[in-house]
């Protein structure tokens, strides 16, 4: 049998001052740790599964010599049942850790989502846009809560303030939630409904984002003005200029043409085939060359610049979005100094056309100045036709005439 220990009072427990376990009496198996720092704690020493076990009960700051034998006789009585406190101890923490760890605010699951989309995404670009949306509109209001606890009221509270001004900005923010919070629920942090889905929800709070989008066209220049751009574009001997200028004669977007690779370019066929995963609608695009596009690129070419791209920036690199948009603001500026009485006295508003208006201003000229069928100048434009088999034969078979659409804008261009 143990020996049996007198139960010490609190003074004599505090009198112990000696690095080691002392036992204290009152319950079997209770003792003081006292360690060489000075810490003090207690210990309850037991027999559990045929196994002596020190199980640790609390600093003696925080639980009095009463409080330490209460929890001694009770850890005996679990013991005397068959139960293993030490076990379920673990248990315990184990499932508290699981549970914290779960527990994620909004901002940490957007940047894991982010993180692990990233990879699939087309670059970087995405990705920072993502990041920059999701911080100038959610944050501020869902950032640091519990993705658990996020509901509708939360994600209206996000979205009211720039649903109207900033509509086409409200509808990706809401999808971006909508995405994020659907991780969540896969990944275990959060249970239930979506709240930030459109459908048969959020629709039915807001107004439809189609009835209050405001629309906002890139200005472009009036189709009896390109050939008076085109001569003061001419001037400018420059690669952006040409960059310009074969957007212009081809209709194409700026992303486009100013990620251009050499090897997309058939001099013989006298083609420029644009890959799916650099078009808006993720579909090849094959862009027939006017005599006049032709010799930019052999121009381009002639310079001998050591880039893969047609066009490349000032490091070699792809151009950046704004050398072109810097170019059209300076021709303005500078026209506009000038008093000449073309091109900018007749932009609407006074305002500066854009790289990409000139779609429009192509757009425009083939539908009010040629019989070239409506489907054949939407194709020129790489535009989308609602009845995908007649886009599908449309594209195998409008080439030839397409070819004549871009040399007879080409013609136009350059008439003075």
């Amino acid at each position: 049998m143990p020996k049996i220990v007198p139960a010490l009072t609190d003074i004599a427990v505090r009198n112990l001052k000696k690095p080691g376990l002392h036992t204290v009496g009152g319950v079997t198996g209770l003792k003081l740790q006292v360690t060489a720092s000075g810490a003090r704690s207690w210990i309850l020493r037991a027999t559990i599964a045929g196994k002596v076990r020190d199980i640790g009960l609390g600093s003696c700051s925080n639980i009095t010599l009463k409080q330490a034998r209460e929890l001694a006789r009770e850890m005996h009585q679990q013991i005397q049942q068959g139960n293993d406190p030490v076990h379920e101890r673990r248990q315990k923490r184990s499932k508290l850790a699981s549970e914290r760890a779960k527990v994620k605010s909004f901002d940490q699951c957007a940047e894991e989502y982010i993180s692990l989309q990233e990879s699939k995404w087309k670059g970087p670009k995405q990705a920072a846009q993502w990041r920059a949306s999701l911080r100038d509109y959610a944050s501020p209001f869902i950032g640091r809560l519990s993705i658990a606890d996020i509901d509708t009221s939360h994600i209206v509270d996000v979205l009211q303030p720039i649903w109207v001004t900033k509509t086409e900005t409200a509808t990706r923010v809401r999808g971006r939630i909508e995405r994020i919070l659907s991780f969540a629920t896969t990944s275990g942090y959060r249970k239930g409904d979506n709240p930030a889905r459109l459908s048969g929800h959020l629709d039915n709070l807001l107004p439809k984002a189609s009835m209050v989008k405001q629309k906002n066209h890139h200005a472009a220049l009036p189709y009896h003005d390109i050939g008076r751009f085109m001569v003061d574009l001419k001037t400018r001997n420059t690669t952006a200029s040409r960059a310009l200028a074969f957007i212009i004669f081809t209709a194409s977007r700026s992303g486009e043409v100013r990620g251009a690779k050499w090897t997309e370019i058939n001099f013989n066929a006298t083609q420029w085939t644009i890959p799916a995963s650099r078009m808006k609608a993720k579909r090849e695009h094959v862009v027939p060359l006017s005599k006049e596009a032709l010799a930019i690129l052999k121009n381009q070419k002639a310079e001998g610049i050591d880039s893969e791209y047609v066009f490349p920036g000032a490091r070699g690199g792809e151009m950046s979005d704004m050398t072109i948009s810097k170019l059209v603001k300076s021709m303005h500026k500078k026209a506009s100094e000038r008093g000449l009485s073309g091109y900018v006295d007749s932009m609407q508003g006074n305002k500066i056309a854009t790289p990409h208006g000139f779609r429009s201003t192509f757009r425009d000229w083939a539908g009010e100045q040629t019989n070239f069928q409506r489907d054949v100048i939407e194709h020129a434009l790489a535009h989308q036709l609602k009845d995908k088999a007649e886009a599908a034969y449309q594209r195998k078979t409008s080439i030839p005439k397409r070819i004549k659409l871009m040399q007879a804008w080409a013609d136009y261009c350059l008439k003075k």
